[in-house]
């Protein structure tokens, strides 16, 4: 995905008591959403995204982390983390 930020103009319209928004067809076929999508309160504003959780193959990550020229440095760290000495219940 493009590390650029698009915006669209969105009218609100009445829906019973409340308010809501059409969303193109094109942008839900693009973020996977169907029928319903989960709406996040954060720090900028809200956030819209799909429920379902789109998963990478390791292909498209390693693709992707190449792209954006992402390394693996912190996974040392995550290595040495301690809870390899842990005794987890299975």
């Amino acid at each position: 995905m493009e590390n650029q930020i698009r915006s669209r103009d969105a009218k609100l319209v009445p829906i019973g008591n409340s308010k809501g928004i059409r969303i193109p067809k094109a942008l839900l076929q693009k973020y996977g959403i169907k029928d319903s999508l989960l709406i996040e309160e954060t720090e900028k504003g809200l956030l819209l995204r799909s429920k379902e959780e789109i998963k990478l193959s390791w292909e498209d990550t390693y693709k992707t982390m190449a792209k954006e020229k992402e390394g693996w440095n912190d996974f040392d760290t995550t290595l040495l983390d301690g809870l390899e000495d842990e005794d987890f219940e299975y």
